[in-house]
């Protein structure tokens, strides 16, 4: 976890911002919590156990500053609230799945890659250049099942 702070507060400093105590609460939470999806009030939440006069508004701004430096990824599960989850150095920009269950709100990744295949022909079929993309798939898992 040290070296993943160390090489965090490296990249901030390479664009003249400072890797705070509040900064460093919000990134450790983050890694703590790398399999779940955390909102921002989850993560206020749990900033607010260690540094209980942190504010909801820091949490923003941070998660913010940390998306706009590649730190993390913001993804939107159709909930209404932004989920955020460590960026952890996915190979040509390319994260992984979600299946989500519209019950009980469960977040399942798919670590393969499922669209390759789709990417390769509409480079060729449409001349496009794909850069990224998100497959989320909507339905009930195991324990919602009817």
């Amino acid at each position: 976890m040290n070296k993943v702070i160390y090489d965090v507060e490296e990249k901030l400093k390479a664009k003249e911002h400072k890797l705070t105590s509040r900064r460093e609460y919000i990134l450790r939470v983050l890694l703590e919590n790398k399999d779940k999806h955390l909102s921002a009030e989850e993560v206020y939440n749990l900033v607010k156990i260690k540094a209980p006069d942190a504010g909801l508004a820091t949490v923003y701004r941070t998660l913010e500053l940390f998306c706009e430096f590649d730190i993390i990824h913001s993804m939107d599960f159709g909930d209404g609230r932004k989920r955020y989850e460590f960026g952890d150095g996915e190979a040509a920009g390319h994260h992984h799945h979600h299946l989500i269950c519209v019950k009980c709100g469960a977040i399942l990744e798919v670590e393969e890659d499922l669209l390759e295949d789709l990417e390769t022909r509409v480079k060729r079929d449409m001349d496009f250049e794909v850069h990224n993309h998100q497959l989320k798939i909507f339905g009930h898992c195991k324990n919602c099942k009817g």
